[in-house]
């Protein structure tokens, strides 16, 4: 059985795909429907499942195919719709459709409207590469990228990765999406002592399991204002919400990022640290980003959009608001000033970095404890993306010269052997700061990847 369990979302499953649909949906000239959008979601993994699953059961009328590389992902999906490996015990809709384990042919891509790619960074050049001649260039469809991360070997973003393979107005074209959206996510911990502070306001944030249909937010970027409205609109939903935008260097940048901070964070919970800690590490952890997204030419307020702020607040604790913004206020000093941060949004928000069904923060805990991250990697049974950005990471801040010691600390426990501990106590010993906000100029960085994508 489906673990959807209310009235409405058990309406989902039995209605049939080809109902009404919703208000806004694409109509004709003369109101008649349009046929239905056709979107192809690659990689069968948590994430590309739960998305195939959303979009095949949204109000919109759409055709949906889930490709995977495993043969048995594809015979389970379509005869038993379920995925023998990633969303378990969740039934999908019997009118979405697998296909693999080979990719579909030029001619079948030639139909869609939509590819959606959920292929970890690590693969994604190759996999990339081996789709170049089957698109047509002078007629693509919506392309829009859910991985993060920042290629080891290259230091490369996804949106570099795309126009090396698929060229610059692929490029220029992609929509990226990120946002607290775990594709499975637990109970919230109702019991949290932080909750008997009887006068504190408190309310969830963050976002629950997509496939179960609680309310989601997420932030879409394109170079093109078109394509990002464009996916925007196929995923939007009552309970799905997206915000666009057109900054995509930054929305990558704080969604690659942020799985390295989330490994110190878990780090942190590992060693036995409690709630100040936290607090000040990922304050000064999205000070980080910031200047590291500063230099490549991104927006400081996009690290305080669902895909900065938002998405390592993607946990499974209620939260507690302390203070509320003025009607005035500084944007630089929220983003990174501890007395913003660390009094109203790290308490409110960063405080619940720390649930297991984030990959990153599960091996940055088990790390925390002492073991080995080979060991961990064994074990984990899904790629955390956070490993190979910070291998990309270090050599990134040691190009552009960004003052980084969270990231470089977790570069050292990674791949130096550096214990945990050792690391920590090493990064509390650093000299005092000259200042707490500082900003960072753009470097050669910005230029290039303005030059792969061939804008001035």
């Amino acid at each position: 059985m489906s673990s959807l369990s209310t009235p409405a979302q058990n309406l989902l499953r039995k209605r049939s795909p080809r109902s009404t649909p919703r208000s806004g949906s694409p109509t004709g000239e003369h109101g008649s429907t349009k046929s239905p959008s056709r979107i192809l979601v690659l990689g069968s993994g948590n994430f590309g499942s739960c998305l195939a699953d959303h979009l095949a059961t949204s109000d919109l009328i759409v055709d949906v195919w889930l490709w995977s590389r495993d043969a048995a992902t594809v015979k389970s999906m379509n005869e038993d719709h379920k995925n023998p490996k990633y969303l378990t015990e969740h039934v999908f809709p019997e009118w979405l459709k697998a296909v693999g384990p080979e990719l579909p042919d030029k001619e079948f891509l030639k139909t869609m409207d939509m590819l959606l790619f959920a292929i970890p960074t690590p693969g994604l050049r190759t996999f990339l590469g081996g789709m170049n001649s089957l698109l047509d260039q002078d007629n693509l469809p919506l392309l829009a990228f859910v991985n993060k991360g920042i290629e080891a070997k290259t230091k490369a973003l996804t949106l570099e990765i795309i126009a090396d393979t698929l060229g610059p107005k692929a490029a220029q074209q992609a929509s990226f999406i990120s946002g607290p959206s775990f594709a499975k996510e637990g109970t919230l911990a109702l019991g949290d002592p932080i909750l008997r502070l009887a006068e504190i306001d408190c309310y969830s944030v963050g976002a629950f399991k997509v496939v179960k249909r609680q309310p989601t937010t997420v932030s879409v970027a394109s170079i093109s204002e078109e394509h990002a409205l464009k996916v925007s609109e196929l995923f939007h939903q009552p309970w799905f919400r997206c915000y666009p935008g057109t900054d995509p260097i930054g929305v990558e940048l704080a969604g690659a990022l942020k799985n390295v901070y989330a490994l110190a964070a878990g780090v942190a919970d590992g060693l036995g640290y409690e709630n100040n800690t936290r607090a000040g590490l990922v304050t000064r952890s999205l000070a980080e980003m910031t200047r590291i997204g500063q230099s490549y030419g991104a927006s400081p307020l996009t690290f305080l959009t669902l895909a900065g702020v938002g998405d390592p607040a993607a946990r499974d604790r209620p939260v507690v608001l302390l203070h509320s913004f003025s009607s005035e206020f500084d944007p630089q000093s929220v983003l990174v000033g501890m007395a913003t941060l660390g009094d109203f949004l790290v308490p409110a928000v960063f405080l619940t970095c720390s649930s297991p069904n984030s990959r990153n923060y599960t091996v940055g805990y088990r790390l925390g404890q002492g073991q080995k991250l080979d060991d961990i990697i064994k074990t984990l049974g899904s790629v955390a993306e956070g490993v190979s950005t910070a291998e990309g990471l270090h050599e990134i801040i040691q190009e552009i010269g960004v003052e980084a010691p969270i990231a470089e600390a977790m570069y050292s426990v990674l791949y130096e052997g550096r214990s945990a501990r050792d690391a920590a106590e090493e990064l509390m010993n650093l000299p005092a700061a000259k200042r707490e906000i500082e900003d960072c100029s753009e470097t050669g960085h910005a230029a290039a990847i303005l030059s792969k994508l061939r804008i001035d």
